[in-house]
């Protein structure tokens, strides 16, 4: 089979190669790729940055969806899935292949009315979404959310997750085009933070009794300590990455006087066992408002997988509002 590694190069070069067949173990099912999504994760990896779990392949891809071909022993005998079965799987890594081996517990159903390259968008975005929101913000119908990087792939899933489940939402961006191309996402307060201050208008929605009760931020930076100040009491600040620096200074005394929790999420991190009941609480929770279209994956472009490079970039510049998909084998 093939797959995109990543050569030894001073650029890093992606090449569509040949690599040994996915072959399944006892827990394992094999999925015939038809897309795999990017997540900047992916771009970590190829930098070097953020290697795969141990056991998982050397390339890249965190959320596929395709069919399964074949399966384990125990896959077979204790899984719902059989050979035949549209799913989409979230992956420690090896998306960007052919084919792919991943423990059943890691596989979900295809939500009915979603396509396949769109439920290619779906697990890693969307279980990142419902583990910040839901399990490590504990969010509230009716709270306010800030999430930082209003146009980046992981935002497209998060606002309207929290759209649909009634809670108010806080997005950044860092132009108008950008603030007007996600407005479909339905945030309430969109904050080009070219022209304002997060931390200022933070502050007046605190003053106006609409505090930030949590906020998923993925940009950090010397802002963020200073964003701490006006935030509800007992609020949660998740940091899940840190694209505008790792380095900010904090008021402590705010920080216990206010009750405000810092906590560093990280969905690769967590455990097959823990993954797997985030999965399952997310096809309980979240895949009726999928099929009745109240909430759906933002594709913002599909390329060949062999354009892996130039996907990579749409990322890399910033230009995608929504996720980017690769074609492998297609519907």
């Amino acid at each position: 089979m093939k797959a995109i590694l990543i050569q030894n190069d001073e650029r890093k070069t992606l090449t569509w190669s040949d690599v040994p067949d996915a072959v399944a173990k006892s827990d394992e099912v094999v999925v015939k790729v038809a897309y795999a999504a990017l997540n900047r994760a992916d771009l970590m990896q190829r930098a070097g940055d953020y290697p795969p779990p141990p056991g998982c392949p050397d390339w890249m891809g965190l959320e596929v969806s395709g069919e399964i071909v074949s399966m384990g022993d125990e896959a077979a005998e204790r899984s719902d899935f059989k050979i035949g079965d549209k799913v989409c799987a979230l992956l420690g890594g090896g998306g960007y292949a052919e084919y792919v081996a991943v423990p059943y517990g890691m596989c979900m159903p295809i939500p009915k009315n979603t396509s396949m390259i769109e439920a290619a968008a779906i697990p890693e975005a969307f279980a990142t979404a419902y583990l910040n929101l839901f399990i490590e913000g504990g969010i509230k119908e009716g709270n306010t959310l800030l999430v930082t990087a209003g146009a980046s792939g992981l935002a497209s899933v998060i606002i309207p997750m929290a759209k649909a489940f009634g809670i108010r939402v806080i997005t950044t961006v860092r132009s108008d085009e950008k603030a007007k191309a996600i407005a479909p996402l339905g945030a309430d307060l969109i904050v080009n933070t070219k022209k304002e201050s997060l931390a200022d208008v933070l502050k007046k929605e605190l003053e106006a009794g609409r505090p930030v009760d949590v906020a998923i931020d993925c940009v950090g930076g010397e802002g963020m300590g200073e964003c701490l100040r006006y935030l509800a009491h007992g609020a949660r600040w998740i940091m899940i990455a840190a694209l505008g620096g790792i380095h900010t200074d904090l008021d402590l005394k705010n920080v216990y006087v206010r009750n405000v929790r810092i906590i560093g999420s990280t969905l690769r991190s967590r455990t097959p066992a823990m993954k797997a009941e985030i999965l399952c609480k997310l096809v309980r929770d979240v895949w009726g408002k999928v099929e009745d279209g109240t909430l759906r994956p933002t594709i913002y472009k599909v390329l060949p997988i062999t354009e892996a490079e130039t996907a990579h970039a749409l990322l890399e510049n910033s230009e995608s509002v929504g996720k980017v998909v690769l074609e492998v084998g297609g519907e």
